[in-house]
């Protein structure tokens, strides 16, 4: 199963310890995760700027997940799908990868449902999904 954890996912399971954390922990081991490094750039600003978390360990962070996750790059999509730009390229990145799963907690995506054959699911239906498999 390949899977790519929006940026909002990402933050939250590296700033507590709730459903996101649990989402991730259960990927790590399950399921082969996929990112982008424009969405590892929202990533790092995102820890640093709006969970105030150190600059240096947002970097840290971030070199982590570059270890951890296989790196895609995409191309940007033909056409605008969301009306925020950075989902489009979650979505870009997400069929580049030929993911399986998107796993986030923006309305505008999980509006969508699924992308490209892609299922969009929250953290709970993401750790649903997982404990279902055992």
């Amino acid at each position: 199963m390949r899977v790519l954890f929006d940026t909002n996912v990402l933050a939250s399971a590296f700033t507590s310890s709730g459903l996101c954390h649990l989402a991730y922990e259960r990927a790590i081991i399950r399921a082969d995760l996929i990112t982008a490094p424009r969405l590892l750039d929202e990533l790092q600003r995102t820890l640093a700027n709006k969970m105030k978390i150190e600059v240096g360990l947002a970097g840290e962070i971030r070199a982590e997940l570059e270890t951890e996750l296989e790196i895609i790059e995409p191309e940007a999509l033909p056409e605008p799908i969301c009306r925020d730009k950075d989902d489009d390229w979650v979505l870009a990145t997400a069929l580049a990868g030929k993911a399986g799963i998107i796993v986030s907690g923006d309305k505008d995506l999980l509006t969508l449902k699924e992308f490209g054959g892609i299922k969009i699911l929250t953290p709970r239906q993401f750790v649903e999904l997982i404990n279902a498999q055992k």
